[in-house]
């Protein structure tokens, strides 16, 4: 993992006013948040500049969530970072799916709190104390 003191973060997301949000909730504890205005710009953006950490909607117009993720998964460039899912599809078969299937990081059903976006990145990214236990 790159050890540069600002994350950044890629937000893939439809709706601007999400990017917004959680451009404002995570700037305000240092993390650079780019957003990409659906699946389609934000495979473009995750090949331009790969991040820490993708912040991915899975019901997007274009291309949705999955299909992405599954982009993602299959280059080698960007295999490795990890994907937190932020979707108002939250139903729990959603939830299992995203993490015992596809083996997202984390999934944050919309709409979420500030805490709960800043504590899944904070925990993916390692950013408060690293946890060596094994």
């Amino acid at each position: 993992m790159k050890d540069k003191e600002l994350k950044n973060i890629l937000c893939i997301e439809d709706e601007q006013e999400m990017i917004d949000l959680i451009r404002l909730i995570l700037g305000r504890r240092g993390f650079e948040v780019t957003g990409a205005a659906g699946g389609k710009e934000g495979l473009e953006k995750l090949q331009e500049n790969p991040p820490d950490l993708v912040l991915l909607d899975l019901m997007m117009p274009d291309i949705d969530g999955w299909e992405v993720y599954q982009q993602m998964k299959a280059e080698e460039k960007t295999k490795d970072i990890p994907v937190i899912v932020v979707t108002a599809k939250a139903q729990n078969i959603d939830k299992v799916l995203g993490i015992h299937i596809a083996k997202v990081d984390d999934y944050i059903a919309k709409p979420f709190s500030p805490q709960d976006l800043l504590n899944s990145v904070e925990k993916i990214l390692g950013v408060r104390e690293k946890n060596t236990s094994a």
